[in-house]
């Protein structure tokens, strides 16, 4: 399937061929439950989102609304996915928190300080760049660039009252960050 484009996926997907369908699902699976893992996913709840996940786009192909990707199949998963994560944390009652982040950040720390890389000489500039940037910034970058959470998500997290402030804080991080890279060169 890996030689097929994703237009004749779709194509074949439409007319009914079953085979193309499984063979996105099983082409794409591994990949898809990694995510899930890593965004606290357990692994019979990772299975069940990705069934909705692929028949979700089954039906979108059916229906019409997809008929051409801009993107690589797993990347139009991962985004249904997301979705679909979310929307499950929600019907339990747990929603993505700022405590699951800091377990998850120290966590990392700890692997990082066991097994030590050595950085390049860009990765230690940048790295010291964003250490110099406020809580605020850490956090809100971290979220969205590392955990891959959406805007909606951040929002909720950090209990912004609005999208919009969000995303110009997030702009000003960024703008922030370059600035002090800049001047670091």
């Amino acid at each position: 399937m890996a030689n097929h484009t994703s237009k004749h996926i779709i194509e074949e997907i439409k007319k009914g061929n079953i085979n193309a369908l499984e063979e996105v699902y099983l082409e794409h699976r591994d990949f898809f439950l990694k995510f899930a893992l890593k965004h606290n996913v357990e692994m019979i709840h990772a299975a069940d989102i990705y069934q909705d996940t692929i028949l979700a786009l089954h039906d979108n192909i059916v229906e019409g609304k997809l008929s051409e990707l801009k993107s690589s199949i797993s990347t139009y998963l991962i985004a249904i996915g997301k979705n679909k994560i979310y929307q499950h944390f929600r019907d339990q009652g747990r929603h993505h928190s700022i405590e699951d982040y800091h377990l998850n950040e120290n966590f990392t720390e700890l692997n990082v300080n066991l097994y030590p890389q050595k950085l390049t000489k860009q990765q230690a500039l940048y790295k010291k760049c964003y250490e110099q940037l406020g809580k605020r910034c850490k956090e809100i970058l971290n979220l969205h660039l590392y955990r891959g959470f959406t805007l909606d998500e951040i929002t909720e997290v950090l209990e912004y009252s609005d999208k919009k402030v969000l995303k110009s804080q997030k702009s000003r991080c960024i703008k922030h960050l370059k600035e002090l890279i800049k001047n670091a060169l």
